[in-house]
């Protein structure tokens, strides 16, 4: 996103306090607004209040993360992702992170909202990468609301004082988003949204969220409607969360690389040592991403997710999966899965992206969805931009009336037990299709996910 459309400030009264934010030519944004903060691993408490005007004319800082301090240019998943979604942007990081940006209609009454969550395998992104501007959607009528998470060990460390402390240990990001989803929905609002029709949008790892999310009786009423783009369905055993204390030895072998003996002393050392200490563990270790995710906790994941999936909260679903996805034929065959059995929106996403031979690569679809093409080096083309109008749009009527169905639109026909085609975006057309498993082992196997080249 760009300031030169910025025309003024707005100020807006709040239950929190005032909060001025910009005015651009089609929305108000109000960035970096604060709606938790949380010591180093502990649970975060709810903003409910500041003093004075609340200054929401910027970004909010990130939650530190590892490729702040390690950036490993010289690997080519990092030099692909860097100019995709950050070439040329400076972040700031801060453990003051959980902040939200918000993107509302000018003159917003009880407007559809979409809470978006980040995608970065849990340890990386944050709210204010390039492609996540929600002004495509506010033309739309919705407002849109980016939130910050904790990732990385301030997001999944796990150790038995906490769960002394707490009752449970790990999943603070996870924990985040539920709380954000709590404070915009008891918030949106004074910012014009009707936070009784909230969607849960979520991309890679924020789509792994919201799917857990999904799996928790205790959260029913809080949303609506859940959106997974890369990211819905039961992953292969492997891959899910384990218990909390099956990772304390993980975290212990982590404290001693930090140096320390005890929590406390791994509460009170720098963010380098922290990082350091995790760049060792990458080197040392070939099991770090299944200790650094989300785990079984009791509360917020309370039992094994193979168990909870086969009664998921009855919301509308949207899902979507690229033709070059990770894994792309456990994506597709996984979110296919999910929703034959629940009732599912699904697209398949084969339009390849121009400018290279990456195909649809993983998170290509994000740029179309809110309408940021041109914020890419890539050069999109006319049919580029048709399919970046025809998925905004379906998702601000799946938003407004949990189906994606319009005038102007091709049929989108729900995914269900007897009916397995999903809606194919293709170069030529959009259109009820099937899923192409021998594409999608083909690109994993001859391309995959990283690229190899940029």
């Amino acid at each position: 996103m760009t300031k030169k459309d910025r025309i003024g400030s707005v100020t807006i009264h709040s239950a929190c306090g005032e909060i001025r934010g910009n005015e651009r030519e089609s929305c108000l944004e109000f960035l970096g607004v604060p709606y938790a903060r949380a010591e180093r691993f502990a649970y975060c408490e709810s903003v409910e209040n500041w003093e004075g005007t609340l200054d929401a004319t910027d970004f909010g800082p990130g939650c530190p993360q590892n490729r702040a301090w390690h950036e490993h240019l010289e690997h080519p998943t990092r030099r692909f992702y860097k100019k995709e979604f950050r070439e040329g942007a400076e972040y700031r990081y801060s453990e003051d992170c959980l902040n939200l940006n918000v993107f509302t209609p000018k003159g917003a009454k009880n407007c559809p909202v979409v809470l978006f969550f980040h995608g970065g395998g849990f340890d990386s992104g944050l709210n204010a990468e390039s492609p996540f501007d929600g002004t495509g959607l506010a033309r739309r009528g919705i407002v849109t609301v980016f939130a910050n998470y904790r990732v990385g060990p301030l997001g999944y460390l796990c150790h038995e004082e906490i769960r002394k402390r707490y009752g449970r240990d790990g999943n603070f990001g996870l924990d985040d988003q539920l709380t954000a989803i709590h404070w915009v929905k008891k918030h949106i609002g004074d910012f014009g949204g009707d936070g009784e029709n909230i969607t849960l949008l979520g991309q890679s790892a924020g789509a792994i969220s919201i799917q857990y999310l999904c799996l928790n009786g205790a959260n029913a009423g809080l949303f609506r409607r859940a959106a997974m783009m890369s990211g819905a369905g039961l992953f292969p055993r492997f891959a899910l969360p384990k218990r909390a204390e099956d990772t304390h030895a993980y975290w212990l072998d982590y404290m001693e690389e930090a140096g320390c003996g005890s929590l406390e002393e791994l509460r009170r050392v720098s963010l380098d040592t922290l990082f350091d200490a995790m760049e060792r563990m990458h080197e040392k270790r070939k099991d770090n991403i299944y200790n650094t995710m989300p785990v079984i906790d009791g509360l917020l994941i309370p039992e094994p997710v193979d168990r909870l999936i086969r009664h998921p909260l009855p919301v509308d679903t949207l899902i979507g999966f690229t033709n070059n996805d990770m894994y792309a034929p456990v994506m597709a065959f996984i979110g296919k899965r999910y929703a034959r059995a629940n009732g599912a929106y699904v697209y398949y996403f084969d339009l390849d992206s121009p400018g290279d031979d990456n195909r649809a690569f993983h998170s290509c679809d994000l740029r179309y969805i809110f309408e940021t093409l041109e914020g890419s080096w890539r050069p999109y083309g006319k049919r580029d931009r048709e399919v970046s109008e025809e998925l905004a749009q379906y998702l601000a009527n799946f938003a407004r009336t949990g189906g994606p169905n319009g005038d102007g639109l091709p049929l989108w026909q729900k995914t269900e037990k007897r009916r397995g085609r999903v809606l194919h975006i293709t170069p030529l057309r959009t259109a009820m299709g099937h899923v192409h498993y021998g594409k999608l082992i083909g690109n994993m196997l001859q391309k995959g996910d990283p690229k190899d080249e940029i």
